[in-house]
């Protein structure tokens, strides 16, 4: 889902995936991030620790872009 938002939107996108320890370790907590799995959006926290749908997602991310259209395919 990610990717395809990164580009249907013309944002940059920045996946982490670590083994579950890593995420539960005290350097991680002092990271102030959110609790695996997570998408933010900015500094926005928009789903800790569970299922989110695309719309949300997108909704999202127009908040954060200022109620942007989505990039037209070919457009580029």
């Amino acid at each position: 889902m990610m990717p395809r938002l990164g580009t249907k939107y013309d944002v940059t996108i920045e996946i982490m995936s670590k083994p579950k320890a890593e995420y539960q370790t005290d350097e991680y907590f002092a990271l102030d991030l959110p609790v695996a799995p997570a998408i933010m959006v900015n500094n926005e926290i928009v789903v800790e620790g569970g299922n989110i749908s695309q719309e949300e997602v997108e909704a999202c991310i127009r908040r954060q872009l200022g109620s942007v259209r989505p990039v037209e395919p070919g457009s580029r």
